[in-house]
């Protein structure tokens, strides 16, 4: 554990020796929520933007941990900063947890400000069990799309090699989730292909919530495999990061 506190905590004082990584997480996701309410505010009147508003910020979470997480593991790769650690007798579990532990804090702080953004900008008004039901999934899908990234990265030696899975993993994720169409209406197949993506669970929690009378006993499975899906993503990149070192 010593291990992975210290190497949680390179990670940690990498990000704030890199203002303008540190500033791109922040102020992407504040600068495509906005650009979101404006095209939402062509859509004719009576259009029910709450459906889509946190879905939406949620989604932006998801895409942009999981990149930018992606292309800094790559980074790190590229300078030999790994390689450096298992000659200094750091294993798998522990190089991998540090930089888990490293990002959460970027991930915490990317879903608060989308999460509250949106909530702001939409003029969105939850009771403080669905805000904090809301805040709970957004948190556990921008981990789950930091331990993604994590696994693909694994597999990526440059970092535009890591830009292809964007359209094989994001893309993916939102068109199968049900936040733009109702899964129900899709193929059979693609509606099992979804439960194979993070997005999926965060918006049904999503969509349960917001309702009214939405109950969060309803939807607690999705919470527990969303969790799930970032163990099991932690362990895939675990059993994989030494193959490609």
């Amino acid at each position: 554990m010593r291990r992975t506190l210290a190497v949680g905590g390179r990670v940690v004082r990498q990000l704030l020796r890199n203002p303008r990584f540190l500033g791109l997480s922040i102020v992407a996701p504040l600068v495509i929520v906005y650009f979101l309410k404006l095209f939402f505010d062509t859509f004719p009147a009576g259009f029910d933007t709450d459906r889509y508003a946190v879905p939406a910020a949620a989604f932006i979470v998801h895409f942009l941990a999981f990149l930018l997480c992606a292309i800094a593991l790559v980074q790190e790769r590229t300078a030999g900063t790994m390689e450096r650690m298992f000659v200094n007798g750091y294993r798998r579990a522990e190089i991998i947890g540090g930089y888990v532990l490293g990002y959460l804090g970027l991930a915490t702080f990317q879903a608060a400000v989308a999460l509250g953004e949106v909530l702001w900008l939409f003029e969105l008004d939850y009771d403080a069990d669905v805000l904090a039901a809301l805040f709970a999934v957004v948190w556990l899908l921008a981990i789950a799309s930091v331990m993604l990234g994590i696994f693909v990265s694994t597999f990526a030696r440059r970092e535009g090699q890591v830009f292809p899975f964007v359209p094989l993993i994001i893309l993916p994720s939102v068109f199968l989730s049900g936040f733009l169409v109702d899964v129900d209406e899709l193929p059979e197949w693609a509606e099992w292909l979804g439960h194979g993506f993070p997005m999926l669970y965060a918006n049904n929690v999503i969509q349960e919530m917001i309702e009214p009378g939405g109950e969060l006993s309803d939807v607690w499975t999705n919470f527990a495999v969303l969790a799930g899906y970032g163990a099991a993503l932690l362990l895939l990149a675990s059993l994989t990061l030494r193959e490609v070192e």
